[in-house]
């Protein structure tokens, strides 16, 4: 007889899994429901990886908290990112792709049962990974606007009165493309320092910026640096999906707890994947970064003119923006269906991804999309809202 589990109350399915089996390998659909890319990654990347495959320093268990070179090479990005100089051997743990490293991270500040603040929308994974930390989730709204999205800084400051433990946020957020401004990251700032809580910043797409978009790091606001965890991937600026490298990089106290974790959750990432993202970290071409986030541009602005009068949002960053389907007379899966059947459009319902905001969107992702398919968006969307 299966025993109850409180972790698992309230966790709701990602839906993208479903969507992509619902799509088929029928070539005509538009993929804009998962965060694949078509971009290509880093040659240097690939060159060292297919190089350290079968080597012995590629096939290793040791050390477990990842190869000195990868912890060296984050801890330089990171000084460049945040102006904070972070101990590779200390400081640093490598992590099985990013989103291995949010459960750890949670782990370390809070409790189960304590308040942990994110926004609405946000990630799933966040979410979700909240929920399975034994945390309760206290979400601040992210408000829409002709510009893009913001956060409600009044609901943030009147989340004091939960006493959160930790804070979690992205910049630009999966999967609003919000991207937090200065004011923002004070406020925050000023939160965390009232309440005692941590910040968790998950930085997976800190530089798929667009123009005018703030180019800040929370760690360069006052009292922040001391008390944030920082979750880091090769995945999404560096288009390194495969290689399933990423990592938490914060103060020592709080990295010890959370390398922990990852030993006796993960163990190790994998060795020959370490050694491509030490290739890609250190190329001296950037790793392709500042190409891809401006190719990411050209097909966001796309896909608003193509949606030009439809109830999409611009967004700030990253790699997908959001329709809302209620002036369209639907339900997010509704309109989810009908992209799919009507549209030959394969995009996810928000559903999991909030509480009172997330759930009424449909998420467009074009980082698999070029230009010359989505120029027919339009179309498909009229297809799909008419039913026909």
């Amino acid at each position: 007889m299966e025993r109850p589990n409180t972790r698992f109350e309230g966790l709701r399915s990602f839906d993208i899994d479903k969507v992509a089996a619902a799509a088929g390998e029928d070539p005509d659909v538009l993929r804009m429901e998962n965060l694949d890319t078509d971009l290509a990654p880093p040659p240097a990347a690939v060159e060292a990886t297919r190089a350290a495959v079968g080597e012995a320093r590629g096939n290793s268990w040791l050390p477990f908290t990842g190869l000195p070179e990868l912890r060296a090479a984050i801890a330089a990005d990171l000084e460049r990112r945040s102006g904070r100089r972070y101990d590779p051997g200390a400081e640093v743990v490598v992590t099985s792709g990013g989103t291995s490293g949010v459960l750890p991270a949670l782990f370390a500040v809070s409790e189960p049962g304590d308040t942990v603040v994110l926004t609405d929308p946000t990630y799933a994974g966040l979410l979700q990974r909240t929920r399975l930390a034994g945390a309760r989730p206290h979400l601040v709204p992210l408000v829409p606007d002709a510009a893009g999205w913001r956060l409600d800084r009044d609901a943030l400051r009147a989340a004091e009165a939960a006493r959160p433990a930790a804070l979690v946020l992205m910049s630009p957020s999966m999967p609003s493309g919000c991207v937090l401004d200065e004011d923002d990251w004070t406020a925050v700032a000023e939160l965390c320092e009232r309440t005692g809580a941590a910040l968790v910043y998950d930085a997976a797409m800190e530089r798929i910026l667009y123009d005018g978009s703030p180019r800040l790091h929370p760690c360069r606001f006052d009292g922040l640096a001391e008390r944030t965890l920082i979750i880091g991937s090769m995945s999404k600026e560096y288009r390194m999906i495969g290689w399933r490298i990423g990592y938490v990089a914060g103060p020592r106290p709080l990295l010890a707890r959370v390398a922990q974790a990852v030993i006796y959750n993960t163990t190790v990432a994998s060795g020959f994947a370490q050694l491509g993202a030490v290739a890609a970290l250190t190329d001296p071409a950037g790793g392709g970064v500042a190409e891809a986030a401006a190719e990411y541009r050209r097909r966001h602005d796309t896909v608003l003119a193509q949606l030009a009068g439809l109830p999409v949002v611009p967004a700030g960053g990253g790699w997908s923006c959001l329709v809302d389907a209620r002036p369209l007379g639907l339900t997010a899966p509704d309109l989810s269906a009908r992209l799919l059947a009507h549209g030959r459009v394969a995009a996810t319902p928000m559903t999991a991804w909030g509480e009172r905001v997330a759930p009424h969107y449909v998420r467009l992702v074009y980082s698999r999309e070029p230009v010359e398919r989505l120029a027919g968006l339009r179309a498909r969307f009229d297809a799909a809202i008419k039913g026909a």
